[in-house]
Parts: structure tokens; sequence; C-alpha cells
């Protein structure tokens, strides 16, 4: 087969990212729409890139290092990517290559200006738009000027942003292709900007137009501020003309100059409001035909619009895809469960194949319809009642669509469907033996799961898992659990609400928990202490477990010192705690007992950090305090009118709370314990697989849905451009930020704070467990990366019970997701930890090491001279 090096732009369509690269392919695609009119050209084709490449000396050398570097590292990439550049730039080209682009020009008259625009096969994508990455060159004339130009292209793939780009979202610079776009200059009256959808909201509904005088790359540069028009249901709803000074207009002898606007057009706006529309309902058009919301760059001469590029918005969060027409409001499922990362396919499948609530899937995130909640007038009352109490910045963003009216309508009856408004726990026996059934029931059902389903393999796998799945199921929402759960919390809220009304008390409930007993969470935490003592006794146990970077340790233990013990004390913790980590809702993740050196960072500070015996004696110190606020607060309330029934009755919220609170932390566990079974057949499935040669990689099962995976077992065949879609999917996935609420409409809210009685400057959040306390900011990402020193305040974007064992070490907590009764606040206040959680952007606000004060129990954080 001969290559091609130029193929004109309607020969090509979106199919063909391969020859043309994202800009060419999307060009061409643009050039079938009815109606829509694109300059005419062609493109070089990567054919002639690599043709070119082939030619560069130590090309392969040059990009090993290349795939090697940091992107963080600047200078290095900047110093190579130039000579990368400078080299393609000096490559002559071959004369039948110039030929094809001469003759190309020829076809569409010679002496015309022409635009040359690169096109990069990871351009324009679905999942990263690479936008602004290489270079695009205007009004130039001429074929030898056009051939320069053309190797100028070539040589953008290698600017220093194009490669950080490619580094930071792990794009292979081999694999990656430049065409080149050449098409027939415009010389518009205008041009600008058109986003079929949103780009700050994300509502697909609102289309928003940027525009200006002359060329668009004004605009594009940042060199004017554009008129902005906001058009929704075909009607400008919003302008804002700006003061346009200059304009970017085009030099007879090529090349491109900027020249003064005449004051008296300044303030006029580049387009008329007709005009604002009729561009809106051609980028309809665009969006429909490639399926998605797009980025349009758009030109208008003698009042006709061209279409100079159109790619995909990517930074919008998708909607969930449910065929409903109705307008619909969907709540995040990882705010609620402290994780927020994206998920694999079968993480979601199987979460969902196990949660209690129907759950609905977009951007590798989940999703329960709140929609039902909100359209009764009474049951909307009390959902966002609960939404306000575990997390205000749900509520507000709740409270933000349904005040606006005319999204959602107002029905007579609550409906069905959606999560649980609030389980309205009868009334139970404050009795510990209620708790001790209920965790012995769950440690007897996984361990008959762990027993049958090791004699279980191949499709019948599958079988066997939904039927553990439905048992899963049944324990989760096991009557008397949930009764269980609601008494805690319910107390929990009784008291801070009443002993705030009684006593003036702020958070009476924090000091209340303090080391409340059977809460699996916190004793993870401190049992982790316990490995402190036992390895803290052997010196050359501590040395060896500084030096470990692999997960093989444990069998290199026993050959040290004092080793064996050591190993002993860990695998005994990683029997308990080890299906624990990060994120553990998502059953690909690896856990504790698979990477133990997720926890050797943390035993070693617990070494450094504390005395022995640590452990019992934070629990008791916890349990005194506890016990003397409860004194206080009764004895107070005495003093009261009617202060004894008011006692009678605190005192039995106070037992109540300290009886099934730990309880809260028991579900979770169980979950948990049961992903890792469930992951471990499932792994051994897909081994089996991958010996077979059905799989290249038994984690590439990962990317499929649980369905899909059962499907492989039966048919022995795995369809890898599904697989690889995922894997390109689910890299786009982890670049977005899920919103707490999302809309039908693709509208993404996060809430805000309403609050005047905070210090200026000061960063607001939910106050979940009380007391202030000052130090050193510690932002940690990662927990198996945390260096603590005593006194650091740790600020992460969420915690998740994995993250328990950091807060022995720490004096406060600081958290971007979280609400009152999460896993993260529940163990700051049975430690006695002043925390803040919901604190929007606050990794990134507060630097690594700047001293700040939390103040646990009014809600906010002052960030220190």
């Amino acid at each position: 087969m001969i290559e091609r090096y130029v193929v004109g732009l309607h020969e090509v369509d979106e199919t063909r990212v391969a020859v043309a690269g994202g800009k060419g392919a999307h060009l061409g695609g643009l050039s079938r729409i009815d109606g829509v009119r694109v300059p005419a050209g062609f493109c070089v084709t990567t054919a002639a890139f690599l043709r070119i490449m082939a030619e560069v000396p130590s090309i392969d050398d040059r990009l090993d290092q290349l795939s090697r570097l940091n992107p963080d590292d600047r200078e290095s990439i900047r110093t190579l990517s130039a000579r990368i550049r400078q080299t393609i730039e000096g490559v002559a080209v071959p004369g039948d290559l110039a030929t094809a682009v001469t003759d190309a020009l020829a076809r569409l008259g010679d002496q015309a200006a022409y635009a040359v625009r690169s096109s990069a096969t990871a351009e324009d994508l679905p999942t990263a738009s690479f936008a602004g990455q290489q270079d695009t060159y205007l009004n130039v004339v001429g074929s030898a000027a056009i051939l320069r130009h053309v190797s100028r292209c070539w040589a953008s793939l290698f600017t220093e942003r194009a490669v950080t780009y490619r580094l930071r979202n792990g794009f292979d610079h081999r694999k990656v292709h430049m065409a080149v776009v050449v098409q027939r200059m415009v010389f518009p009256d205008a041009a600008g900007i058109l986003f079929t959808a949103d780009p700050v909201t994300g509502n697909r509904k609102t289309a928003t137009v940027d525009a200006s005088f002359g060329l668009g790359e004004a605009l594009v540069s940042g060199l004017v501020n554009p008129d902005v028009f906001t058009v929704r249901d075909g009607e400008v709803v919003a302008r804002a003309v700006a003061t346009k000074q200059l304009a970017i207009h085009a030099l007879p002898e090529g090349g491109t100059r900027e020249a003064v606007i005449d004051p008296r057009r300044q303030r006029q706006p580049a387009l008329t409001d007709p005009q604002v529309v009729r561009l809106v309902e051609l980028g309809r058009r665009i969006e429909a035909h490639f399926d998605r919301p797009q980025d349009i760059e758009w030109c208008m001469v003698d009042d006709d619009f061209q279409i100079v590029q159109s790619r995909p918005i990517t930074t919008l969060f998708p909607v969930p895809e449910t065929g409903d027409r109705d307008n619909r409001v969907y709540l995040s499922v990882g705010h609620q469960q402290m994780m927020t990362d994206a998920m694999k396919p079968l993480s979601i499948s199987v979460w969902r194949l196990t949660a209690m609530a129907p759950m609905l899937e977009a951007g590798g995130r989940l999703f329960v319809d709140a929609t039902a909640r909100l359209t009764s007038r009474a049951g909307r009352a009390a959902f966002l009642d609960l939404a306000g109490r575990g997390d205000p910045l749900i509520r507000d963003a709740l409270e933000t669509v349904v005040e606006r009216g005319g999204f959602l309508p107002t029905l007579p009856d609550p409906g069905t469907g959606g999560p649980p408004v609030r389980g309205a726990a009868a009334p139970i026996e404050t009795d510990p033996a209620i708790v001790a059934e209920l965790t012995e029931r769950s440690r007897t059902s996984i361990a008959a799961l762990r027993r049958d389903i090791a004699t279980v393999t191949g499709p019948a796998l599958f079988d066997f898992l939904l039927e553990a799945f439905a048992e899963h199921k049944r324990v989760l929402t096991d009557p008397l659990s949930i009764q269980v759960i609601m008494a805690g919390m319910e107390a929990t809220w009784w008291l801070n609400d009443q002993l705030g009304e009684w006593l003036g008390e702020k958070n009476a409930a924090d000091a209340l928990t303090l080391s409340a007993p059977g809460n699996v969470t916190s004793e993870m935490g401190l049992a982790l202490l316990d490995v402190a003592d036992v390895i803290r006794r052997h010196p050359e146990v501590v040395a060896f477990l500084r030096g470990v970077d692999g997960d093989g340790f444990l069998d290199e233990l026993p050959k040290i010192v004092g080793g064996t013990e050591a190993r002993d004390a860990i695998e005994a913790y990683l029997d308990l705690y080890g299906m624990r980590c990060a994120g553990e809702i998502d059953i690909t993740r690896p856990r504790w007992s698979e990477r133990p050196t997720m926890l050797v960072s943390v035993i070693l500070d617990n070494v450094r950090l504390f005395e022995p015996g640590a452990a019992r004696r934070r629990f008791e110190q916890g349990r005194q305090e506890a016990e003397k606020k409860a004194r206080e607060v009764l004895k107070h309330l005495r003093t009261l009118p009617d202060g004894e029934h008011k006692a009678a009755e605190t005192q039995r919220m106070i037992d109540r709370v300290r009886t099934f609170i730990g309880y809260r932390e028991f579900p979770k566990y169980d979950i948990v314990s049961r992903y890792l079974v469930y992951k471990q057949a499932l792994l051994e499935e897909a081994g089996r697989l991958e010996r077979a040669g059905v799989l290249a990689d038994r984690e590439d099962v990962f990317y499929l849905t649980f369905g899909e995976f059962q499907d492989v077992a039966r048919s022995n065949k795995a369809d890898y451009q599904l697989i690889q879609q995922r894997k390109d999917a689910f890299r786009s996935y982890q670049a977005l930020t899920p919103p707490r609420v999302l809309t039908s409409d693709g509208e993404a809210l996060s809430g805000s704070y309403r609050r005047d009685d905070v210090p200026t400057g000061a960063l607001i959040g939910l106050p979940v467990s009380a007391g202030t306390v000052e130090g050193r900011a510690r932002v940690i990402l990662d927990m198996a990366h945390a260096d603590l020193e005593p006194g650091d305040i740790l600020v992460t974007a969420y915690t998740d019970p994995s993250w328990t064992p950091l807060f022995v070490a720490i004096a406060g907590l600081v958290t971007e997701v979280g609400g009152l009764m999460t896993h993260g606040a529940v163990i700051a206040r049975e430690y006695g930890l002043p925390a803040v959680v919901g604190v929007a952007d606050a990794t990134r606000f507060i630097p690594d090491g700047q001293r700040i004060r939390v103040h646990g129990g009014d809600g906010y954080v002052e960030i220190l001279p």
C-alpha cells in the first residue's frame, strides 16, 4: 500500500484521527455537516511526519530520555524538547513529499494565503483535548513558507507544554503522531469561541459565545477581553460587551499585526443578538453530529459563519444516562463514602450489585437519584434536614436547585425511590449485647463466605458471587443493624441539639463520645501503636524497615534479630485489618494485606513519636475525659428548671451514644472484609484466564463490568478494543472533579457556606470535632508518604477508615470532603482531635508546612502569618 502524504479535508472524517490527527479529522467531519461551512484545505498526513521522524538522528534515545523525565522537571523538559524541535526543523523535506504539498496548494490556488495548523493524533479527543499544546500559523503566503511552517508544526509536537501534558496524562511520546492542516485563510469581521455547554457550570442547555473583532487569535492569546453572550432556549439571556481596544489583522505579505480599533467601535458588540442565536443553532447541529458538547472556533465574514475548529469540551463532568427526559437531581455517592476518586468499571459494577440503593454511573463515579425526595414539600424538608446534618454544602447545592423554580415540580407525596430519608429507628434497648450479637453474625457470615468460595472456580464463580452479593445486602439491610446505627446517630444529634439549647454547649457530643467502646476503626489505629511497641524493642528491625521498598519484606524479617516477633505482630494486625486501604470501596484498590509496605512509614512514625503503652493510655485518657464531661453536664442540668428530668433524659442519651456509636463503623468493616474475599476469588479467576492466554494481564478485568467478566470466563474471549477504550476513559475521568450535586442538564453544584461570623480570609468548613489547635499543616494525599512530627495537623482531600492509623499521631484534621457522621469525623471525635471537614480546595489553599489554626467547634481554619 502506497502511503499518501496529502489528503483533502473532504476525504477524512472523525474516524481518521490516525491519518489526519484530531483537528484534521474533526474538520473533515465538520465539512460533511449540512449547513456548516469549513474553509477549503487539506491534511499533510501522519505518514509524512513518520517519514521525517525516521530521518531524525538518535530519535529513539531522545524519546527514551524524554519518557523518563519527571513532569515537574521543567528545566530538563525545556532543554531536551528544544533540541528535538531544532533537529526536526532541520530535516530537509524530501522532494516527493514537498511535491505532494505544492500540488495540493496548486489545486486550491497557489497564490492564496493559508493557515497552517498542527493536528496531533492525541488532540481534540473525547478524553483529552490537548488544547493549545501545539502550534498554529496564520496568513502564510507562498509554497516555500508553507513547507517551512509544516516543519514547524511537526516540531511543535515537542513543545515544552505538549511534552509536559503527555507526561502528566500518561501518553506515550512514540504513539502520538502529527498531521498538519493547511486551509485557505479566512479574513473575518469578527471571530471567537462558542461553547455549546456552559464551561463553568456544566449546564448542557446553556451555550456561551465569546466574540471580538478581527482574527480570533486576539481572543485566544488573551490580547483582548471578548464580548460574552449567554444563550438558552434560542434566546440571548445575558450579555457583557467589553471595550475592545485591539484586533489582530492579516498583512498582505503574510503574517499578522495588531491594530487599534476605532474608538467609536470599541464598545459596539462584535455580533448582534440574532447572529449569536444563529451561531448557537449552528453549534447545536455540530454538537449533535459529534454527540457531545463542543468547543468551537468560528469566524464571521459578511454575516456568514465559517467553522475553523471543533473539539469536545473535556472538562465537563458527564451526566448519568437514564433515558429519562424529566429533570433529575443526582447526589454524589463518593462524597458520602469519602472516596471521590474515579473508579474502574469492575469496582463500579460490584458496588452497584452490593449497594442498598439504586445507583447511576457517570465520570467513573456513582450517584443516587434524589429527585423523588425533592419533589414532595414534606419529604423535601426532612431530606434537606438530613443532608444538612451530614454536609451543609450538599444542602446548599440542593436548595439552589429547588429555589430556582421551574426545574423540579412539587408533588403532594414523597414518591418512591432514591436514598432513604432517615431510617426512623424504632425504640431500642441500650444493651451492649445487641452490638455483640450483630458483630458475631457478621463474622460468622464472612467466615462462611471464605470457606465456601474456596471451592468454586470458572463460570460457576460468578453465579456463586451473585448469591454472595445477596447475602451481603441482607446483612447490610438487617433491620436491627439499621436500628443500632440510627440510635447512635440520633443520640448524637439529640445531645448536640438539646445541650446546645439548655446549656449553650457547642457540639457537646464530641467530648461525650471520646474512646467510645466497640469502634473497629478507632481500635485499628490504636492497634498499630501496639505493633510499634513490638518493633521498638528491636533496633535491627527498625533499621531494616527504614530501607524497605518491596512487599516481600515480611519474608525477610525472620532473618533479623527480633524479626520473627515483628513479622508475627504485623501479620496479626493484617489478619484483622489487612482488607483496608485508601479508597476501599473500590474493589480494585490494593489492600494492606497485598501491599504491606503502605503501613511501614506509619509504623516507623509510631515508633518515633510514641512511648510504649501509648494505645492503652490514650484510650483510657479519652474514657476518663468523657466520664468527666458527662458528670459536668449532668450536674449543670440539675440546676435548671425541671433539671432532674433533663439530666435523666441526657444520661439515657449518653448511655445510648456510648453503647451504639462505635457500631457505626462496623458495617463498612463488614463490606471491605467481603470485598477482599470477592477480589481474591476474581483475581484467581483472572489469573486462570491469563495463563490460558485469554487475557494479557489479569488486572485487565478491572476495566470490565462484573457481567462482562462473567462473559469472558464463559467464552474464553476478551474484547481488547473495549478494554483499551475503558483504560482511556478511566484516565480522563481521573482528571475530573465530581460535584456534590449534579442535574440532568449537566449543571455541577458544589454548594457554598453562607456565613459572616468568621475572620476575613478564613477557610470555612463543617465543625465535626470540637477544640482549637494551632500547628504545622501537613498536606498529605497518600498516607504511605506521611512524615509527621508531634503537633502536626493533617490536611487532605478526604479520609476513609484506612487513614485512621495517622490520626493517633496528629493534633488536628482538615479535609475537603466530609460530614458530621462520616468516618473521619467519628474517629476524630473519639480521639479528641479538633477537626473541620468540607473545606473546599483545602489542599490547594493551604501550603504544606504552613502554620494554621483549626477551630473545630466553629468550623473554620485560619492561615497564620
